[in-house]
């Protein structure tokens, strides 16, 4: 009778073979309750409450399960209940109305407002002038560029009469009209790009502002207020209707009380005299 042990069959690894993968134990050990107990007996592997002579502790011998929130072994609480370092929140915390890079609220950034900004859209700005005001100034520009210049043109192109339909008074009057827009154009923009206010305007005690700060409209503001303002009167009827409704705009615009050019060039007109803002000036 032969000794020798018999051959792995088909398709099965030989004993010794060194390519075979070692037989890894599963995770977590070896399973629960599958080792025998020392006398031999198979342990009891009913569910914790589930044995029929136990006294509802899980099994023989087993102890009772820990209460829920009890720490593992070793005291070290889980990673997931860590507070962030220093208290700070998660980020997307505080809500809707929190503070932004900038540190406002969602009134933040409107015009003279404060570190923080206020719903009032006219809190911190200069009272609003007084659109009596503003109209006496534009009076007295005009006579101030108009007067001259007239006076001016008729010395080098004769009388005008306005009344007249004559072909060569047309002319004239066409002539001195586009020369007294262009001259009151300049006046105007110098004026407030250098220092936000015309002569008429000094005399009211009134300014022209940017909406956004408060500052004197430097540069393209102030020439582009004075060209909307201007410029449109060289178009025969249409222009004398644009301008029309340009200057009466700020009757019922709100809550700035601007004209169409102030708002091409985003310009308020204030107060220069210092007091409490009355809201209907």
């Amino acid at each position: 009778m032969s000794t020798d042990q018999p051959r792995p069959g088909p398709g099965e690894p030989p004993e010794n073979d060194p390519f075979q993968k070692p037989q890894e134990p599963p995770a977590g050990g070896a399973p629960r309750n599958s080792a025998p107990r020392e006398n031999g007996s198979p342990r009891n592997n009913a569910p914790h409450g589930g044995d029929s002579g136990g006294s509802g502790t899980g099994g023989e011998g087993g102890a009772p399960p820990p209460p829920e929130g009890t720490p593992p072994p070793g005291g070290t609480p889980p990673s997931w209940g860590t507070p962030p370092p220093g208290g700070t929140p998660p980020p997307g915390a505080g809500g809707p109305y929190a503070g932004g890079p900038s540190g406002g609220g969602p009134y933040a950034g409107d015009p003279y407002g404060g570190q923080y900004g206020v719903a009032d859209p006219l809190a911190g700005m200069p009272p609003l002038a007084n659109r009596g005001r503003r109209l006496v100034a534009r009076i007295i520009d005009a006579i101030i560029v108009g007067v001259p210049v007239w006076l001016i043109m008729t010395a080098i192109v004769g009388g005008v009469d306005f009344f007249s339909t004559d072909g060569e008074m047309a002319g004239r009057q066409s002539t001195i009209s586009g020369v007294t827009l262009l001259v009151y154009l300049i006046y105007e923009g110098l004026m407030l790009s250098s220092r936000g206010q015309t002569v008429g305007k000094m005399a009211m005690k009134i300014r022209v502002a940017m909406l956004a700060d408060g500052s004197i409209p430097h540069g393209q503001p102030g020439w582009v207020r004075a060209a909307v303002y201007s410029l449109p009167e060289i178009v025969p009827c249409c222009g004398f209707i644009f301008w029309l409704i340009n200057v009466l705009w700020c009757t019922w615009d709100k809550p700035y009380q601007q004209c169409l050019h102030d708002k091409a060039a985003k310009t308020v007109v204030v107060s220069t005299e210092t007091g409490p803002r009355t809201g209907s000036a």
